[in-house]
């Protein structure tokens, strides 16, 4: 069986590891330090099944990132999951002229992620994505 793919957004690298650890048993990831890196990806012509990113990186911050994601034709249904250290987390999603699938905080229960990513891909399976 084929592992879905996620491409995550982060520029913590011990963030990034401990991602690695925490998921690549079930899912194939792609790493990518900013904003900038990713799209540049994603532009290639890749297709994760969901992106995990987080909300405050350099020159090209994740809300910018994601924002970009929502307005393009192709990438606007693939589900976003927000995993990030900010402390008004809450309140900066709330104000995005946008909707993500979850919205997780730094520091991170690795079991509870597992469980946030695995309700976001059965919702989009529901829905027929």
């Amino acid at each position: 069986m084929t592992k879905k793919q996620i491409l995550i957004v982060d520029d913590e690298i011990t963030i990034l590891k401990l991602l690695n650890f925490v998921l690549s048993s079930d899912y194939d990831l792609i790493i990518k330090t900013s904003g900038v890196e990713a799209l540049s990806w994603l532009e290639e012509g890749h297709s994760p099944a969901l992106i995990l990113s987080d909300l405050e990186m350099p020159y090209f911050d994740g809300s910018s990132f994601i924002h970009n994601l929502k307005i393009s034709g192709f990438y606007r249904n693939t589900p976003i999951v927000i995993l990030s250290g900010a402390s008004n987390l809450d309140e900066r999603v709330a104000e995005m002229p946008f909707t993500v699938d979850a919205c997780i905080p730094k520091p991170f229960n690795p079991t509870q992620l597992k469980s946030a990513l695995l309700n976001v891909f059965h919702k989009y399976e529901y829905a027929g994505n």
